[in-house]
Order: structure tokens, then C-alpha cells, then sequence
């Protein structure tokens, strides 16, 4: 990418699923040099990777009584407008800033309106010279397709997967776990959270996913692999992803 224009093309799609009345998953696509925020698609987009770079984030809202859609949206415009502006001296820096500034708003949100306990996932990807940032709070996931090979690249902030990695549960037995939801920070809950940041230099063909747990949770890595691996489009791999998904249960 040195010396050349970068691409990244996009699409985005989310449903309610078959169990609840609304939505608490929610996603923003935007070029945060110039355009408005993307929040629903009906087809892909392509953006040149500019000064600030493309951002692709998912939230997933919890609480109830629609307080998880009010934190999801929050998290998700709070990171945005906050990339959009920065001067931090450092992607990451920048990144963690902002999103230390996402929960500080959704938990002061949560105190002035009695909404207790309203919190969200965050997992965001931002494009930038000729780079993947990827920060997480809670399990959403990122994963990149490169060539044949699949690697997930967050790591679940979960009690399950806290018990997988000391090796008191097989992979088996967490597929099945009774408390394989329970994650152990999410955004607004407390006045601090603890971002996880990564970085993956960019190779021509990547492909990436972001994800809420009603999609990981519904499919294994290897058919989420096919199905990208093998779709014609973007728009018929998030048909297909969320068609299996919905089939499933779709909670």
C-alpha cells in the first residue's frame, strides 16, 4: 500500500431475530474524514482509506426495556465523533481514548435517566494507513479471512472463556455451557473499562468480519469460514451468515 490509494469495501446488515421484539445489535460504518455515518445498508460501499481512516464498529445492547438499543447507539455515536476529532499522537492512543470516553457517556446516561445496568459490547475495526486497529469491550468479534485461513482476532471477555483458557471447560463442554453469555465488562457499566487493542498490517484481500454473539454463538468458526470464504458478494455472505443464524434459534 505504500505510495497507493487503499480501498475497503463494506456492507453491513443486522436483524431482531425470531425470540425478541427489538434490536439491541447495532453497527455504524463511516469515513471519518468526510462522510456521515452508515448505520443500515442495502448494498456495499467502498471508501478510500483517508487522513482519519474508515472505522467499521458492532455493538451489542443490553438492559432491557429498550435500554440496550439506547446503549449500543450511544457507544457507537460517542466512538465515532470522538475518532473524527481526535489529535491523539497514536492510533491506539486515540482509539483508547475515545473509547474509555464511549463508556463515560453511556454510564453517566445510564445515572441520569435510572437506566441501571444498561451496557453494550463494543468491537471496532479502523482502517488506517495501511493498518487494522482493532478494539474490543466485551465478546463481539473480529475475524479476518486471509487466503484460505480464518483467525479470530479478539478474544472473548467471557467467564466461559475465562474457564476455557484455565482449562476447566473443553472447547465441548463451553458450546453447551449455561452461563456462556456472561461477560465480564461491557461499555457504561462501570466509570472505567479495560479496552483490548490490537493491530494487523493489512494485506491486499483481507476479509473481515465483526460480529455480536448471535451470530458466533449460533455458528462454528469453520462455517462461518465457509461461507465467506465461498460467497460471490459481501451482501449474500451477511445473507447467508444471518439466514443460518436465524435458522438456528435466532435469539
Amino acid at each position: 500500500m505504500t505510495g497507493q490509494a487503499a480501498f475497503v469495501t463494506v456492507f453491513g446488515q443486522t436483524d431482531v431475530g425470531k425470540v425478541r421484539t427489538n434490536n439491541e445489535d447495532a453497527f455504524v460504518v463511516s469515513d471519518l474524514t468526510a462522510s456521515a455515518p452508515i448505520h443500515a445498508m442495502t448494498s456495499s460501499a467502498t471508501f478510500e482509506v483517508r487522513d482519519r481512516g474508515i472505522l467499521v464498529a458492532v455493538s451489542d445492547g443490553m438492559g432491557g426495556a429498550a435500554a440496550g438499543e439506547v446503549a449500543s447507539a450511544l457507544v457507537l455515536d460517542a466512538l465515532r465523533l470522538g475518532l473524527s476529532t481526535a489529535n491523539a499522537s497514536s492510533v491506539e492512543g486515540a482509539l483508547r481514548a475515545n473509547v474509555g470516553a464511549a463508556n463515560k457517556r453511556v454510564w453517566n446516561t445510564a445515572r441520569q435517566t435510572g437506566r441501571d445496568g444498561m451496557g453494550a459490547t463494543l468491537t471496532a475495526v479502523l482502517f488506517y494507513a495501511g493498518c487494522a486497529y482493532i478494539a474490543e469491550v466485551g465478546d463481539s468479534r473480529a475475524y479476518v479471512l486471509r487466503g484460505q485461513r480464518l483467525v479470530q482476532l479478539t478474544r472473548d471477555q467471557s467467564y466461559v472463556q475465562s474457564l476455557l483458557d484455565s482449562g476447566a471447560l473443553t472447547q465441548e463442554q463451553a458450546d453447551t455451557f449455561e452461563h456462556k453469555n456472561l461477560i465480564l465488562q461491557a461499555m457504561g457499566l462501570k466509570p472505567d473499562v479495560v479496552v483490548v487493542l490490537n493491530r494487523l498490517a493489512l494485506h491486499r484481500h483481507d476479509r473481515f468480519l465483526l460480529c455480536s454473539d448471535g451470530l458466533s454463538g449460533k455458528l462454528k468458526d469453520g462455517e462461518i469460514q465457509g461461507i465467506v470464504r465461498d460467497a460471490a458478494t459481501l451482501e449474500s455472505a451477511c445473507g447467508k451468515l444471518i439466514e443460518v443464524a436465524l435458522d438456528r434459534g435466532g435469539e
